[in-house]
């Protein structure tokens, strides 16, 4: 089969590899769409893992093969795939921080290599732990495009639970990328009011058809004197970082009011540093919140939310490219513009 396969200094080749061999409770996934997330572009931009690898985790298949005791598939599903699932029995499972679980911390998913997602190729083996709770069935009406899409809203999920909007609140969503506009449309469904902030027009457009009530170019505007004018001179009651940019945590804190809470989502590598002033956070009584991966409590829900059409996902897939155009696509990831936002790969394409 092929695959994209991360060789170290900021690498893809496509290459030819062995189809994974699967085991008991496995299945073998013919991979049919796999969105490129920025945590792959920061793991291949900053090379955070050693080589030889194959990421792609937000991945949408059919089933090829099941294992013995790969109970409840068969040949033919179409599925989405989670790469990580906790154990539910650990510390941090009591507590419901899943991401922090030694078993969540291990993937589960691969196409050959150091297990690291594996969708950027043709097929993908999934790990027994992974198919007894991280395998959802989807329709034959819903597309491969869509389906992928289930994980990166479980995240957001996840992190819009955290920070708990409350009908009537000011919320402030600091880009309006693909991420953030699945902030938007989640958080405008609590009844609370949306503020959103990106550089590219067609973002801004999107952001208030799915929910906004303002969108600022924070380049042009003085977005904390807009988010202050608004709010009775108090600031946002809460704020979502979903994007990594210089000063943007400072931003955050201008935008937001004493008392406030402020959720970073999008810092996920270790080269990203943060610096605030003490007074900001401790006198001014801000709670700061970190959030990361999916949650297998709202995993159904997600899935229920993407598959339905009730999130309206298909309209932020941008770029669906064959496997080979791979380093195009991270590249218009890394550097978008005003016609790029979710680039889906397709292995199976030529």
């Amino acid at each position: 089969m092929r695959a994209a396969v991360y060789r170290g200094n900021s690498t893809l080749c496509i290459e030819e590899v062995p189809v994974p061999d699967i085991g008991p409770g496995e299945l073998l996934l013919r991979v049919e769409a796999c969105g490129i997330c920025h945590t792959d572009l920061k793991k291949v931009e900053h090379n955070l893992l050693p080589p030889p690898r194959v990421f792609g985790h937000e991945t949408a298949g059919v089933v090829v093969k099941a294992g013995p005791d790969a109970n409840g598939f068969v040949p033919g599903d179409r599925v989405i795939a989670f790469h990580h699932i906790p154990c539910r029995k650990c510390f941090y499972c009591e507590r419901k921080l899943y991401a922090q679980c030694p078993t969540y911390k291990r993937v589960g998913v691969t196409a050959g290599f150091e297990p690291a997602g594996g969708g950027f190729s043709q097929y993908v083996r999934v790990m027994d732990w992974i198919v007894g709770d991280g395998v959802e069935k989807f329709d034959s009406d819903v597309p491969f495009a869509r389906a992928c899409l289930v994980e990166p809203v479980n995240t957001c999920h996840k992190a819009v639970a955290l920070i708990d909007p409350q009908p009537g609140e000011s919320a402030v969503i600091l880009g309006q990328g693909p991420i953030g506009l699945v902030f938007t449309m989640l958080v405008q469904r609590t009844g609370a009011r949306v503020l959103a902030t990106d550089t590219i027009s067609r973002r801004r457009e999107l952001a208030l058809e799915f929910g906004a009530q303002e969108v600022w170019d924070p380049r042009t505007t003085d977005v904390a004197a807009e988010v202050k004018r608004r709010t009775g001179g108090r600031g946002a009651d809460l704020v979502i970082v979903a994007v990594s940019a210089p000063a943007i945590l400072e931003q955050a804190v201008h935008c937001s009011r004493p008392g406030s809470r402020i959720l970073l989502f999008a810092q996920t590598s270790h080269q990203e540093r943060v610096e605030l002033s003490g007074v900001d956070i401790c006198v001014e009584e801000r709670a700061l919140l970190g959030c990361y991966s999916a949650s297998i409590d709202l995993q159904k829900e997600s899935a229920r939310l993407v598959f339905s059409g009730e999130l309206p996902m298909e309209r932020l897939v941008s770029h669906r490219l064959p496997l080979q155009e791979i380093r195009s696509g991270i590249d218009l990831a890394t550097h978008p513009n005003e016609h790029s936002l979710k680039i889906i790969v397709e292995p199976q394409t030529r």
